[in-house]
């Protein structure tokens, strides 16, 4: 795999905005954005806020310890070994498929009719049916793996090891790092989300926080 300096394009990361901690919140895990709201998964709640104000308008009693996505219909929500489809109406749960990496999942994205998702310390990123829950295929990537977002045809995912964190865009046949956005020193990236337009949501795991963060145009 060829993650050269001279063909990655590095930066430090820009943190527009950071939200929280929330009330009872220890911990943030997975992150989604719904086209409206932010949803962050908490342990025992997935809360969602309002990006705007800041404000918590929703909390649903959802066992979510690891990412969460969101297909423009249902959230999905990673749950020690499986993953659940939600109603974000109701927070009823209306199905579950294993999880690829039995326990040991990260990160969860949606596109093109498939669920992504992060194996942290197994450094990949899994391609899988949101029906049945059957890897279709896997990315390999050189670091451990936490969220996952696509976003106008980008792969990109956070990594956190150590004190170092980035949110970096990679080259979803190869692996290959194409792009990097490099967090502060301590400030690690949990779950991410693209809104859709020009920024990142990215959930910084035990500070209890999520901080938007400039997406490169």
């Amino acid at each position: 795999m060829n993650t050269s300096k001279s063909k990655t394009k590095t930066r430090p990361a820009e943190i527009v905005r950071e939200y929280g901690p929330f009330d009872g919140v220890e911990r943030i895990h997975g992150v989604t954005h719904d086209g409206q709201r932010v949803w962050a998964a908490t342990g025992a709640k997935l809360i969602a806020f309002d990006p705007a104000s800041g404000d918590t308008t929703r909390a649903l009693d959802i066992a979510s310890d690891a990412g969460t996505a969101f297909d423009g219909t249902y959230l999905y929500q990673i749950a020690e070994r499986r993953i659940d489809k939600i109603d974000p109406a109701s927070g009823q749960v209306l199905a579950s498929i294993p999880a690829p990496g039995d326990g040991y999942d990260s990160g969860l994205a949606w596109a093109e009719g498939s669920l992504w998702v992060g194996q942290y310390r197994d450094r990949k990123i899994h391609q899988v049916d949101p029906a049945t829950g059957a890897v279709i295929r896997s990315i390999a990537s050189n670091r451990f793996v936490t969220g996952v977002s696509w976003v106008d045809g980008e792969l990109w995912h956070g990594t956190w090891e150590g004190d170092e964190s980035d949110i970096r865009r990679i080259d979803p046949h190869s692996g290959a790092v194409l792009e990097r956005l490099e967090m502060p020193d301590g400030v690690g990236v949990s779950g991410l989300e693209s809104d859709g337009a020009g920024l990142f949501y990215a959930g910084g795991g035990g500070s209890g926080k999520v901080r938007a963060v400039r997406r490169p145009q």
